[in-house]
């Protein structure tokens, strides 16, 4: 990737990862992903963000989770067209600050995918997906959501 003099390359943003130079999608911070207690339920990454991916994720999840009571998500359009495929339109929420849980829920992952230097191909990035969320959430048991007793 040429860059300007002075310039960095771009980093990923919030919910990208980068394989073999190339920008790939994490599906982190959807839907029934991360409860209502920012527990991490669910990991999928994809090359692409369109209705197609979002449907397929949506389903996954769905099936092991059950059907949310409440979607929120960012404005992005293929979120809108995939939920009123499945029949979720009434129940999805899009806001300013609604999906700050979901995008905060990713920072360990990130930290750790940073260290190991990117990932080589979308499978490697599924599976350490995968596994790290489960065991970021047995270890890690924010305060603010446990009583003292």
């Amino acid at each position: 990737m040429a860059v300007a003099p002075g310039r960095s390359p771009r980093e990923p943003q919030a919910g990208e990862a980068n394989i073999r130079g190339k920008t790939l999608y994490l599906w982190s911070d959807l839907w029934p992903a991360v409860d209502h207690e920012g527990e991490v339920l669910e990991f999928f990454g994809t090359k692409t963000r369109d209705k197609v991916s979002v449907l397929k994720f949506m389903r996954k999840a769905m099936r092991r989770y059950g059907n949310p009571q409440i979607v929120v998500t960012d404005r992005l359009r293929s979120y809108g067209a995939a939920m009123r495929e499945i029949g979720n339109a009434h129940r999805q929420e899009t806001g300013l600050h609604l999906n700050n849980r979901t995008e905060n829920s990713h920072e360990p992952f990130r930290r750790r995918e940073r260290a190991m230097s990117r990932f080589r191909r979308l499978r490697s990035l599924q599976k350490f997906a995968s596994v790290h969320s489960s065991v970021y959430n047995h270890f890690n048991h924010q305060r603010n959501i446990e009583s003292r007793a």
